[in-house]
């Protein structure tokens, strides 16, 4: 089959926080690509404000960088597993990856689910070993590791065979040999052109261009992200537009679009292998096809992992819905759901029995929480619910969804992590002890008991310790895991919390509030330092006299309360719980407000 011998086309994948953009910054400063006036910035591809905020990928972004007369079309994608769907499109994309692991931390599990899918795809790798100048490197054990992994996720024989580099990409170099510090990429450059197939095409075929991923221009509407497979697609052509339905309609290409650096540029044709942006399509979706018009030949739909985490979100019911954000009503919520699915394949949106509520399923927590955090910034108000997993039936048995976690801690951990994973039903799997200090624990647990266990294990490892997890696959149900010991403080009324009041109830538990901070009844403002629920008064004044003495007029000082976060207050809630998310608040409350009425509900339960 021809080649296009002039351009290649590779992602580079990751575990998060291993060097992914930063070193598709190394390659667009070695390259030429930023203009004299433009301002070079550190990880210039996560232009996202929550990838700002967290220093990590969240969308898989393309660009492009030229080195001497060769082109190559980089796709940066996420190195978490929440985010998969990305990672799937940007490989639908490519004809090979870059693999880059940390020369200390060695492969951890967002690096077995990348490669997993790159084997799949049946894609050739390039491996990096990244961050080689850290002092506590361990360059040839993680090799090692590098190579079990492949063998462990049955890599034929053409995968094994990889060229292997060592570099900084923080530094702006990479070496064919260890020990050896390079001077800029020259040697990455090199193994890109060597090693990486060229695109092939099918000489005399018609057009075939796969979506792989949407994008909008305040000018010309959604864009259509694709990779030309075969034939050419020139602007102002009339193409067959193939739905994964298998429908067929037919549109004019209005506007084309290639990028170069970071700024899309327009031409008037593109080749096999190119990957371009196309206007004209109002609502072309990700896995269709634009073909020839004659005789249009649909290519093979892209497909991703089923979610295995669902929560319900729904309009805000409290009774300070409306007071901080403009976007309230049901009709809003869902045309914003929907919006997100044409993007997001790896989403899905059910209804549920009440017509102002909906089940969304992801990928796990962290997406799940973007995308309520998208929504906030928005201008959204919502009430989520408490993450659930989602089940399967299979040969008449009801199956849950497994994680495997990997824990890097201090080894004076170990007993305390051993007891908090154990009881969530957790079994370990490994235990390697580097002689650093350090311990790493393998461990396969039900998805359920990751619910809400971040916060609990920095604070038994005391910060130090480092969790990742990774999808492994559904096992028969576990039975109940009890994920929350202490209970809650509960407002029993509406008002305005005082500081007198809030002074008396810091002896009960932790407090999430503070002076003056408007509360309602049903609203959660504590942690217990008791397993149960307790209805309290945070609204209460002081008595006021008309007598002065100098014990009593001394000023209070109450304890700064707890700030939960987004994802620290869906790991907190319980089953009866809810989170209330407005532009400027994070509220925890009761689903069921009336204190009467959730006394009822817990009766109801009980006798069931």
């Amino acid at each position: 089959m021809p080649l296009r011998t002039s351009l290649r086309n590779i992602a580079i994948i990751a575990h998060v926080d291993h060097g992914k953009t930063t070193l598709v910054d190394a390659m667009l400063r070695q390259t030429g690509s930023f203009g004299d006036h433009q301002e070079l910035t550190d990880r210039v591809m996560d232009s996202n404000d929550l990838e700002r905020e967290k220093g990590i990928t969240i969308l898989a972004k393309n660009t492009a960088v030229k080195w001497g007369d060769l082109t190559i079309n980089i796709i940066d994608t996420p190195g978490h597993a929440d985010f998969g769907g990305e990672v799937e499109r940007g490989l639908a994309m490519v004809d090979a990856v870059v693999l880059l692991v940390d020369a200390a931390e060695g492969p951890l599990p967002q690096t077995r689910f990348v490669l997993r899918k790159t084997l799949e795809a049946r894609l050739p790798v390039v491996l990096v070993i990244n961050k080689v100048d850290r002092p506590d490197a361990r360059i040839d054990q993680v090799v090692a590791e590098v190579e079990n992994l492949f063998l462990d996720l049955d890599a034929d024989e053409h995968q094994i065979s990889f060229p292997i580099l060592y570099a900084s990409a923080r530094q702006g170099w990479a070496a064919t040999e260890p020990g050896v510090v390079g001077d800029d990429l020259t040697p990455l450059f090199t193994t890109i052109e060597q090693y990486v197939p060229a695109p092939s095409y099918e000489e005399g075929h018609g057009l075939q261009a796969l979506v792989c991923n949407l994008d909008a221009s305040p000018y010309l509407g959604r864009l259509a992200l694709c990779r030309v497979v075969n034939g050419t697609l020139i602007r102002g052509q009339r193409v067959a537009w193939c739905h994964v339905d298998g429908s067929v309609e037919y549109a004019k290409i209005t506007e084309l679009f290639m990028t170069s650096a970071l700024e899309r540029r327009p031409v008037d044709e593109a080749g096999p292998g190119d990957i371009v942006a196309v206007a004209g399509f109002d609502e072309i979706t990700i896995g269709e096809t634009l073909a020839n018009p004659d005789d249009p030949q649909p290519l093979t739909p892209l497909t991703v992992d089923e979610p295995s985490l669902a929560m319900t979100i729904g309009i805000n019911t409290s009774p300070l819905a409306g007071q901080e954000g403009k976007l309230l009503t049901a009709r809003v919520i869902k045309d914003r759901l929907d919006r997100e699915l044409i993007g997001n394949v790896s989403l899905r949106v059910l209804p549920t029995e009440r017509p102002d509520a909906w089940e969304v399923q992801g990928r796990g927590e962290l997406q799940l929480a973007v995308l309520i955090e998208t929504m906030r910034r928005e201008g959204f108000e919502l009430t989520v619910g408490k993450p659930q997993v989602v089940t399967r039936e299979i040969d008449g048995r009801l199956h849950e969804p497994v994680e495997h976690v990997t824990i890097d801690a201090p080894e004076e951990f170990v007993g305390a992590i051993t007891t908090l994973l154990a009881t969530r039903k957790g079994t370990m799997v490994d235990m390697v002890n580097h002689g650093t200090g350090w311990v790493r624990l393998e461990w396969r647990i039900p998805a359920r008991g990751l619910v809400g266990i971040r916060t609990e294990f920095l604070t038994e490892t005391r910060g130090a310790g480092m969790m990742h997890t990774n999808f492994d696959g559904y096992e028969p149900w576990f039975g109940d895991i009890r994920l929350r010991a202490q209970g809650v403080l509960v407002a029993d009324r509406r008002g305005t919390t005082t500081a007198n009041a809030l002074l008396d109830l810091e002896a009960r538990g932790v407090l999430f509030v503070g002076p003056g901070v408007e509360v309602y009844e049903g609203m959660v403002i504590g942690e217990n330092s008791r397993p149960e629920e307790m209805d309290v008064n945070p609204t209460r004044e002081k008595k006021l006299t008309n007598m002065r003495a100098s014990g009593s007029d001394n000023t209070e000082r109450t304890t700064p309360p707890r700030v939960l976060s987004l994802e620290q207050a869906l790991e907190f809630i319980a089953e009866d719980e809810a989170v209330e998310v407005t532009p400027v608040s994070i509220r925890l409350r009761k689903v069921i407000l009336d204190q009467s009425d959730r006394a009822r509900a817990r009766k109801k339960r009980g006798a069931n």
